[in-house]
């Protein structure tokens, strides 16, 4: 997650302590905050197996095209071995990983187009099955869907049970149980429900797919570390002049999109759509998870595929910090490049947090 800790408000200035002191009437030049940045970089080889043994010197970050110093570099491993410091290694540190299961109900598009609708049970039918199996005990998972509304069918958790319940209704579009209380709610246990709108408040601003998708990674900023969003879909970009392709609707893709990356969600899209099939959301789905650090998955032979290598490459990621300073009363997004001296590998992180209020 990137945290932005307020470190100092430093005046602007060229004025020493005594020039100042000389000239009074002299104006302080403008105000600055300066925040450190944490950033969760995902580091693979080309087999997708993550790359570990970097350190401060391997990474390159930059703001505007300008490198950063990078303060500091931690390595966070679901292996739980004792933290340690060893010669040329960074520390290591244990970790839970956490995955959103956000079922893009296609009960309606699937009129008259059983193979889509069979891809979408087959998703839930081996979603639960990697649950029940290769689940880890660390792992926190959650469960949601999407039809004409949000709906959470389980808050966070590590019962594999009522994950498999939940993904059971998510997959077949069953509603989800409504009657829940935020004081049931385990004190900090990782939720989604404590974060989001209640009742007929939540139908009222997830109308969109985009407005749900938005809604679930800010209830996720309460938790530290890298958060992953499988989405079963088969898309819903917008049609491009000519009708080729798809691309992110404009009026409502940049705020999710800066919402994913603000609170480090990336995006896992795993398209439901039958196997070998060329459709035109595939552009839309590629882009989404370009833009937050993850991957687009389609074309495979059975969802075993990308539900492993999904797990498998978040067994370990980089904590990456470094000091940014932004004008004072002011409120924005940046952007953010990061890559790495190693080659051959594939560096996959955010790209780009909000500052200010």
């Amino acid at each position: 997650m990137i945290r932005r800790a307020l470190i100092a408000l430093v005046g602007l200035t060229c004025l020493g302590a005594a020039a100042t002191a000389a000239q009074p009437d002299r104006s302080f030049g403008d105000t600055v905050v300066v925040s450190e940045v944490l950033l969760d970089v995902l580091v693979t080889d080309k087999e997708g197996n993550v790359v570990v043994g970097l350190d401060a010197d391997d990474f390159v970050i930059k703001e505007n095209g300008n490198p950063v110093d990078v303060t500091h570099v931690s390595f966070y491993s679901t292996r739980y071995a004792p933290d340690h410091l060893t010669d040329g290694a960074v520390q290591e540190i244990p970790a839970s990983r956490y995955f959103v299961l956000y079922f893009h109900d296609q009960r309606f598009a699937a009129a008259g187009h059983h193979q889509l609708l069979r891809r979408q049970l087959d998703a839930g039918r081996y979603s639960r099955r990697w649950v029940e199996n290769e689940m880890k005990a660390s792992d926190w998972v959650a469960v949601v869907g999407y039809g004409a509304k949000l709906q959470v069918h389980q808050d966070f958790t590590q019962n594999r049970v009522d994950i498999m319940k939940a993904i059971e209704a998510a997959s077949t579009g069953k509603n989800a149980n409504p009657d829940w209380r935020r004081d049931e709610i385990p004190p900090g246990q990782p939720s989604l429900l404590r974060y989001l709108p209640e009742g007929k408040k939540l139908r009222k601003e997830t109308k969109r797919m985009y407005d749900g998708i938005r809604l679930v990674a800010e209830a996720t900023g309460h938790i530290v570390g890298r958060k992953n969003l499988l989405l079963f879909s088969t898309g819903f970009g917008e049609i491009s002049p000519g009708g080729l392709t798809t691309r992110p609707d404009e009026r409502y893709y940049p705020d999710m999109e800066q919402a994913l990356n603000d609170n480090n969600v990336a995006v896992y899209p795993i398209d439901l759509t039958p196997i070998g099939t060329d459709h035109l959301q595939s552009a839309f789905l590629n882009v989404l998870a370009s833009d937050t650090g993850g991957y687009y998955y389609q074309n495979f032979v059975n969802f075993d595929t990308p539900l492993r290598r999904i797990a498998d490459e978040n067994t370990g990621y980089y904590l990456i910090s470094y000091r940014a300073e932004h004008p004072s009363g002011k409120e924005g997004y940046q952007e953010i490049k990061v890559e790495t001296r190693q080659k051959g590998v594939n560096v996959r992180s955010q790209k780009g947090y909000r500052y200010g209020t």
